[in-house]
């Protein structure tokens, strides 16, 4: 729910199990991710970085990583299925060799 909700606030729109983004959101790449620097802050006695950017920064990881974990999901689902297809080709051609050679 946070996931969708964050795409909602970015103007991305989801459809049929497809993600879609504007032409501008291009997916992070590594070197995108280690190269990233933030803006420190330093008001009313605070140091470090600007909580908001941060934020923003790892919600885009976030959805990236959701993205490339679907496909992964997807990608073993179709293993799973050809290899389970294989095997019941396999087993039909086992049966038929033995079924010829009897005759």
């Amino acid at each position: 729910m946070r996931n969708f909700l964050a795409r909602f606030r970015r103007g991305e729109r989801e459809s049929r199990g497809a993600h879609y983004r504007s032409r501008a959101y291009a997916p992070l790449r590594p070197w995108q991710v280690r190269g990233r620097r933030f803006r420190r802050v330093g008001w009313f006695g605070r140091r470090g970085l600007d909580p908001d950017e941060v934020q923003e920064f790892l919600d885009r990881v976030a959805t990236d990583l959701t993205s490339l974990y679907d496909e992964l999901a997807k990608s073993r689902d179709e293993t799973i299925r050809v290899k389970a297809a294989l095997r019941q080709w396999q087993s039909r051609q086992s049966r038929t060799a033995n079924v010829s050679e009897r005759y």
